[in-house]
């Protein structure tokens, strides 16, 4: 199951909604590490499908969101429990560097 994405419009439902938790990877086309990054993202997304969502938001699709989570370098992966942000990861990792940064949700 593949990072599934998400809008500004979604976010609220999507997102701050979910009593699982999710991470949310803000990335753009034309961000080299984000294209780099998201295969990653995808197999954590299938491997621990139970634990853990992954959405992608496109920060120049929606602006809104990603100003109201002051993101101001891509990739960032923030994720999201009970609404609020419980951890941030910036930049693009091996799988497991972000596996490992990820512990405390796939534990």
């Amino acid at each position: 199951m593949a990072a599934r994405d998400v809008t500004d419009h979604s976010f609220a439902d999507d997102v701050l909604a979910s009593d699982k938790p999710i991470m949310v990877d803000f990335w753009a086309e034309w961000c080299g590490p984000c294209r780099a990054v998201s295969p990653i993202l995808d197999q954590i997304a299938t491997e621990h499908a139970d634990k853990i969502d992954v959405v992608k938001l496109n920060v120049d699709d929606n602006p809104e969101t990603a100003m109201k989570y002051q993101i101001t370098s891509i990739p960032t992966m923030k994720v999201f429990k009970g609404g609020e942000v419980v951890k941030t990861v910036i930049g693009a990792k091996p799988k497991p560097a972000l596996e490992s940064d990820l512990q405390e949700f796939l534990a």
